[in-house]
């Protein structure tokens, strides 16, 4: 797989990721979710998606610190 290609495979990643994240925080925020125990398990899963996105972009973006 070419540099670009992984470029491209992150970028559609991490699309995807957000998209879960916003769907996530939309159910919970319209406290579509009555049961304490599952809400627990979408705002744990909402960080662990917010930590794969914090380490996507970092991927992404090139280091300025030169």
């Amino acid at each position: 797989m070419t540099e670009e290609e992984e470029e491209e495979a992150l970028k559609a990643k991490l699309a995807q990721l957000r998209k879960e994240h916003g769907d996530l925080d939309a159910a919970i925020s319209e406290s579509a979710v009555r049961d304490e125990m599952q809400l627990t398990r979408l705002k744990k899963r909402k960080l662990q998606l917010k930590d794969q996105i914090a380490r996507i972009e970092d991927e992404l973006l090139p280091d300025i610190t030169a």
